[in-house]
């Protein structure tokens, strides 16, 4: 059997557990009492089961099992099996992270050491950035010292972690930005033979577009920091073992613009917050998300256009990474997202008349 069947059948299995298993999972949410309340910074108007990522974690998981025991690790590299199991063990305890906070609350600076100390780990399991490229400057890769590589890999681990959970503020957003970046990645790693890689990607895609059945608007459970976390950290880590070991300036390029929104809205709020004085761990209304909102765009609206500013910079990685008519996709996203801004631009204008 050829390995991309493999990466068909990750991404089915990771789906079908995931749509499975969640209504269980909000039942037994729900006869807990484990729900997020309302307040004046959410959307939601009752309370919801905020452990949706115990269904993500679980459909990720069985799919990868599901090819391990089908003999599809086989077809790899021992290297690179190993990279798998990496991924998914530091993506495990991201996940057991979150799910503690979702359960009992932890504070910033509990998470905060806890995700350092489990991106330490996944360092020395070998998901490291051994490579970086100086922009602007014809150097080529640089190769990092053990010394640098720790501290580089562990912010970017834990960055992206982060990030994913920062833009859950909506219903479907990171789940959706989650499977978009995915389905995006797995494409590229296919494209340069890293199928490792492409395995986790299509088990993520599929179990975060399988949770959208129900998360997104108007949303019948949330992902949680658990879900957050588990995508955030397995995204990054694909980038790493899948783009950035790939020992190309485009490559190393590729996974901080496949993840780019994500990235730049968490940078921006935390620039915003620092420059006012404000603590970056105490959440506000600064995100691109509220931004949309508040120039007239509904809930869904604001969702999808930023699924089509996700789906843009990933077209854009596509045509980087030299993808057969990656620049005729680049283009098509392009127009799609000149669609969008036109939309916002529109609900705006709308939006101020009727204050006038």
């Amino acid at each position: 059997m050829p390995v991309q069947f493999y990466h068909l059948i990750s991404f089915v299995v990771a789906a079908a557990v995931v749509l499975a298993v969640t209504p269980v999972v909000k039942h037994l949410g729900l006869r807990s009492g484990k729900v997020d309340q309302p307040n004046h910074r959410k959307m939601h108007k009752q309370p919801m089961v905020r452990l949706g990522g115990v269904s993500i974690f679980i459909g990720v998981l069985v799919a990868l099992v599901a090819i391990w025991l089908t003999g599809g690790f086989g077809l790899l590299p021992p290297a690179k099996e190993y990279e798998i199991w990496g991924v998914t063990l530091g993506g495990l305890l991201f996940f057991l992270i979150g799910l503690a906070d979702d359960l009992y609350d932890l504070s910033p600076f509990t998470r905060l050491f806890l995700q350092v100390v489990v991106a330490s780990m996944a360092w020395q399991a070998g998901v490291q950035i051994d490579f970086l490229t100086v922009p602007l400057a014809d150097v080529g890769l640089v190769t990092l010292p053990a010394w640098l590589s720790l501290p580089i890999t562990t912010l970017w681990l834990v960055g992206m972690a982060n990030a994913i959970n920062w833009i859950d503020g909506l219903d479907g957003l990171a789940a959706g930005v989650s499977g978009i970046a995915a389905v995006i990645m797995l494409i590229v790693c296919l494209f340069m033979d890293q199928p490792a890689a492409a395995i986790i990607a299509a088990a993520l895609a599929g179990g975060a577009l399988g949770f959208l059945r129900y998360n997104f608007n108007p949303a019948q459970i949330f992902m949680g920091d658990g879900g957050a976390y588990f995508m955030g950290f397995t995204l990054a880590g694909v980038g790493v073992v899948g783009l950035v070991k790939s020992v190309t300036t485009v490559a190393v390029l590729l996974p901080f613009l496949i993840l780019a929104v994500p990235i730049l809205d968490m940078s921006a709020v935390i620039f915003q917050r620092l420059r006012s004085g404000s603590s970056p761990f105490i959440a506000d209304n600064r995100h691109l998300h509220h931004r949309l909102l508040e120039t007239g765009l509904s809930h869904r609206a604001t969702v999808l256009v930023i699924y089509c500013l996700t789906l843009w910079v990933g077209s854009l990685a596509m045509a980087f990474s030299g993808i057969p008519s990656g620049y005729a996709y680049a283009t098509g996203a392009t127009l799609l997202l000149s669609y969008a801004g036109w939309q916002v631009n529109r609900a705006s204008r709308q939006a101020k008349s009727e204050i006038d």
